[in-house]
């Protein structure tokens, strides 16, 4: 008898937790001593430590040093067996120069509700350095749901002149993706930074969506989106206002998708500067397509620099590109020489090839509205124009198209007619 009522006692207190668990909706675990330990999402034990970064205790109020907690959550979510994801709640994180390193043992998400803050300081760091550094990721997945990576650039701008100073190198990069393979960055927005908001390196397979970016035409060498020794990288979707190239496309880029981006202001949308140090690797295969650039010093543009190593850029194609008031809005200058030094009068050995402008309209600041420039000692071979419809309405008459080195496959409707000028070196 004492033996049944025992039984009856266990029977309903096993019921009362049963009832209690549903009622909170969280799960059993079965393999759990008792059945009453809540298993993790899928069915996984949570791994020690936590992913959010508030709980693993960051302030978020803007002001206090945050870089620890993101450190010691990125290290718990990069070491989980299996997916992991690492949260960032609403809030203003002030960080530090943090790195999210890999390889990790299994996909990461980084799920964003808060911005972060970088330190307003010009301290020196080491060239090429950046603020927020991904590495060595693969299956990585960023969202960042609007947040905002704000470099507070401004007192580096007065310092950031490389003409000058020839030290702007050695100022960090608002946030770099180094090694990513197969991974996707959605939803962020790059603000102030004190050099490029954005550089892609070394990466394969990568995708990246409605991404802003957000400065004044004052913030010297601020290039948007640099793109650089990747294969495979997709560009859908930003908005890029800033004081450089609004997207540079560096060396050994292949297979790259520029689409709907809207640019100014800002330099423009350039494959380039190419030939300024030895052993650059091939371009091959960049489309850039469905744009508009709006009040920028250029529209779409290859640069190369005078005096080069040889080089190889190939298979580029701009189109369905709208100009507003835009200077120079074609543009092709092997004799690219922004800085003193430059071996004027040398011609660039980066040998261009298959290169299309096609169904280019809209308005230039400039009279001439298509400059093609190419190397007298490395011809160019292929450049096409097709269906281009730019128009000037300034006191110095309508635009003009201008040529040298070179003469253009063309087709379709051409305003301005092409090549009626000689075109020369600068602005």
């Amino acid at each position: 008898m004492v033996g049944l009522r025992r039984a009856k006692t266990v029977f309903i207190v096993f019921v009362v937790a049963i009832a209690n668990t549903i009622a909170n909706g969280t799960p059993l675990d079965p393999a759990a001593p008792g059945g009453a330990k809540p298993a993790a999402p899928g069915g996984a034990t949570a791994p020690a430590g936590s992913l959010d970064v508030k709980a693993a205790g960051a302030k978020g109020d803007g002001t206090t040093d945050d870089t620890a907690a993101f450190t010691a959550a990125w290290k718990t979510a990069c070491e989980a067996a299996g997916p992991s994801t690492m949260t960032v709640p609403k809030g203003d994180y002030l960080v530090d120069s943090v790195e999210f390193l890999g390889p990790c043992k299994g996909p990461v998400t980084l799920e964003m509700h808060g911005n972060l803050k970088a330190p307003a300081t010009i301290a020196g760091a080491k060239p090429h350095c950046g603020w927020v550094d991904f590495t060595n990721l693969a299956d990585f997945t960023l969202n960042g749901n609007g947040a905002i990576f704000d470099g507070q650039g401004s007192l580096a701008w007065k310092a950031n002149d490389c003409a000058k100073t020839g030290k702007c190198n050695s100022l960090p990069i608002n946030i770099r993706f180094t090694g990513l393979t197969n991974s996707k960055i959605m939803g962020i927005t790059s603000t102030n930074s004190k050099l490029f908001h954005i550089n892609v390196l070394n990466c394969k397979n990568v995708t990246l969506e409605n991404i802003g970016i957000d400065a004044p035409p004052e913030s010297l060498n601020t290039d948007g989106i640099h793109i650089g020794r990747s294969v495979g990288v997709n560009l859908i979707g930003a908005k890029i206002k800033t004081g450089d190239d609004c997207v540079s496309i560096g060396d050994g880029t292949e297979n790259l998708i520029v689409e709907n981006v809207e640019c100014g202001p800002g330099h423009g949308i350039a494959v380039g500067s190419l030939g300024r140090y030895p052993n650059e690797q091939p371009v091959k295969g960049v489309t850039v397509r469905k744009c508009l650039i709006k009040n920028t010093m250029n529209g779409v543009r290859v640069k190369t620099w005078p005096g080069s190593p040889p080089g190889i850029a190939s298979n580029i194609i701009f189109e369905d590109i709208t100009m507003d008031n835009v200077s120079t809005p074609v543009l092709i200058d092997q004799e690219y020489c922004p800085y003193a030094g430059c071996k004027v009068g040398v011609p660039s050995k980066v040998k261009l090839s298959d290169v299309t402008f096609k169904n280019i309209k809209g308005t230039s600041a400039t009279k001439t509205a298509v400059k093609l420039i190419c190397s007298s000692g490395t011809p160019c071979t292929n450049v096409a124009l097709d269906n281009i419809n730019l128009v000037h309405n300034g006191p110095e008459g309508p635009a003009v198209g201008a040529c040298a080195n070179m003469k253009p496959v063309l087709t379709g409707q051409m305003i301005p007619a092409a090549c009626t000028e000689i075109a020369k070196s600068g602005p």
